[in-house]
Protein backbone atom coordinates (compact mmCIF):
# COMPACT_ATOMS: atom_id res chain seq x y z
CA UNK A 1 0.00 0.00 0.00
CA UNK A 2 1.32 3.33 -0.77
CA UNK A 3 -0.23 7.15 -0.93
CA UNK A 4 -0.86 8.35 -4.21
CA UNK A 5 -1.52 11.43 -5.76
CA UNK A 6 -5.30 11.28 -6.32
CA UNK A 7 -8.57 11.76 -4.64
CA UNK A 8 -9.34 8.44 -3.63
CA UNK A 9 -7.76 4.90 -3.03
CA UNK A 10 -7.10 2.76 -6.10
CA UNK A 11 -7.19 -0.88 -6.88
CA UNK A 12 -4.31 -3.65 -8.45
CA UNK A 13 -5.60 -6.96 -8.49
CA UNK A 14 -3.22 -10.15 -9.77
CA UNK A 15 -5.11 -13.97 -9.90
CA UNK A 16 -1.72 -15.62 -11.76
CA UNK A 17 -3.03 -18.49 -13.59
CA UNK A 18 -0.27 -20.15 -11.72
CA UNK A 19 -2.08 -19.68 -8.52
CA UNK A 20 -5.77 -20.16 -9.86
CA UNK A 21 -5.52 -22.17 -12.44
CA UNK A 22 -9.26 -22.49 -13.65
CA UNK A 23 -10.61 -18.64 -15.17
CA UNK A 24 -13.59 -19.42 -12.95
CA UNK A 25 -12.07 -19.33 -9.71
CA UNK A 26 -9.88 -15.81 -10.88
CA UNK A 27 -12.70 -14.39 -12.24
CA UNK A 28 -14.51 -14.90 -8.69
CA UNK A 29 -11.89 -13.54 -7.05
CA UNK A 30 -11.65 -10.55 -8.60
CA UNK A 31 -14.91 -9.92 -8.20
CA UNK A 32 -14.95 -10.65 -4.78
CA UNK A 33 -12.00 -8.65 -4.39
CA UNK A 34 -13.26 -5.46 -6.27
CA UNK A 35 -16.92 -5.75 -4.14
CA UNK A 36 -15.07 -5.75 -1.20
CA UNK A 37 -13.20 -3.13 -1.85
CA UNK A 38 -15.62 -0.82 -3.21
CA UNK A 39 -17.63 -1.26 0.14
CA UNK A 40 -14.11 -0.46 2.43
CA UNK A 41 -12.93 2.26 -0.31
CA UNK A 42 -13.74 5.00 2.69
CA UNK A 43 -11.06 3.44 5.00
CA UNK A 44 -7.50 3.71 2.92
CA UNK A 45 -7.79 7.95 2.14
CA UNK A 46 -5.90 8.29 -0.64
CA UNK A 47 -3.66 5.40 -1.40
CA UNK A 48 -2.52 2.71 -3.89
CA UNK A 49 -3.71 -1.02 -2.83
CA UNK A 50 -2.58 -4.14 -4.79
CA UNK A 51 -4.07 -7.56 -4.02
CA UNK A 52 -2.69 -10.99 -5.12
CA UNK A 53 -4.91 -13.74 -4.90
CA UNK A 54 -3.50 -17.14 -3.83
CA UNK A 55 -4.71 -20.18 -4.70
CA UNK A 56 -6.96 -20.88 -0.99
CA UNK A 57 -8.97 -18.51 -2.55
CA UNK A 58 -10.26 -20.70 -4.99
CA UNK A 59 -11.56 -22.97 -2.59
CA UNK A 60 -12.74 -20.71 -0.31
CA UNK A 61 -16.64 -19.43 0.57
CA UNK A 62 -17.50 -15.96 -0.76
CA UNK A 63 -18.15 -15.03 3.20
CA UNK A 64 -14.58 -16.37 4.07
CA UNK A 65 -12.86 -14.13 1.29
CA UNK A 66 -15.19 -11.26 2.73
CA UNK A 67 -14.19 -11.51 5.91
CA UNK A 68 -10.37 -11.91 5.22
CA UNK A 69 -10.43 -8.65 2.76
CA UNK A 70 -12.29 -6.89 5.77
CA UNK A 71 -9.17 -8.05 8.16
CA UNK A 72 -7.00 -6.57 5.55
CA UNK A 73 -8.78 -3.41 4.84
CA UNK A 74 -8.94 -2.31 8.13
CA UNK A 75 -5.01 -3.01 9.06
CA UNK A 76 -4.22 -1.26 5.90
CA UNK A 77 -6.14 1.59 7.42
CA UNK A 78 -4.50 1.22 10.47
CA UNK A 79 -0.64 1.20 8.89
CA UNK A 80 -1.78 4.42 6.94
CA UNK A 81 -2.74 6.16 10.55
CA UNK A 82 0.66 5.71 11.57
CA UNK A 83 2.43 6.78 8.85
Amino acid sequence: MRNNEGDGARLGIIAAKRKLPRAVDRNRAKRIIRESFRRNRDLLDASDVIVLAQAAAGGAENSILFESLDRHWRRCHELADRD
